[in-house]
């Protein structure tokens, strides 16, 4: 044992003549994930500005005994007056969420089959929208596959019915503050942005499947991300 051998390791010279010193491999370490949960101050009180501001931010879903996350990659704004809109006419029991004020969670059934989460975004009384329609998964991927009963990682969490359904995602969360402590979330990761999530890398186009004002470049999305869902020809 040589003195001052930082990792204790005996080292044999004898077997490092003709070749290199063989070490011990050293596992590498990856930094866990810190999440903030967003505070309501901070979310835009304007539809359009809230699914750009979005782009980024992460939702987190907390199960017992384990935390699945997914960093928001696609949006869909729908703004007061969008005749697209589940709000268009007014305030009902289905949709009351979307009049809460920014910050909650609307969770509406969809296709016979799928659920969908949106951000509420405007003032108290005021509907509006934002639909999440695809996540980057970040944490619990082992169970976002068991969810979903596949192993494909685009097939996780690309687009809102899967990630609804990665995430347990149900009308049981509708009118959850996403700002609070609970089981469904809003958060940012607690370090300095990279240029990966900046606003150069934004995209925006019409919305998907949808026929009232299709015309309006109303989704965005982070360009490049294999996650964001939707065909190819809307992503520039």
């Amino acid at each position: 044992m040589l003195r001052g051998n930082p990792l204790g390791v005996r080292l044999d010279f004898r077997a490092a003549l003709g070749g290199f010193l063989r070490l011990p491999a050293m596992t590498p370490r990856h930094p866990p994930i810190y999440i903030r949960r967003l505070r309501r101050a901070e979310l835009p009180v304007h539809t359009v500005t809230l699914a750009r501001f979005l782009i980024g931010k992460i939702v987190v879903r907390d199960l017992p005994g384990t935390r699945l996350s997914g960093r928001i990659v696609e949006t869909e704004a729908y703004p007061p007056h969008d005749p697209a809109a589940h709000h268009f006419r007014g305030p009902t029991p289905r949709n009351h969420a979307m009049f809460l004020g920014r910050g909650y969670a609307y969770v509406y059934f969809t296709y016979g089959n799928h659920f969908m989460l949106n951000v509420s975004a405007e003032a108290p009384g005021i509907g509006g929208g934002v639909l999440i329609r695809a996540l980057e998964p970040l944490e619990g991927i082992q169970q976002m596959e068991r969810h979903r009963k596949t192993t494909l990682p685009l097939d996780l969490t690309r687009g809102p019915g899967r990630l609804a359904s990665a995430l347990l995602i149900d009308r049981s969360l509708d009118g959850t503050d996403l700002c609070a402590t609970g089981p469904l979330w809003l958060g940012t990761v607690a370090r300095r942005p990279t240029s990966e999530t900046g606003r150069a890398l934004l995209g925006k186009s019409k919305r998907i499947g949808i026929t009232r004002a299709a015309h309006r470049l109303l989704r965005f999305y982070q360009r490049a991300s294999p996650f964001v869902s939707g065909p190819r020809s809307l992503c520039s």
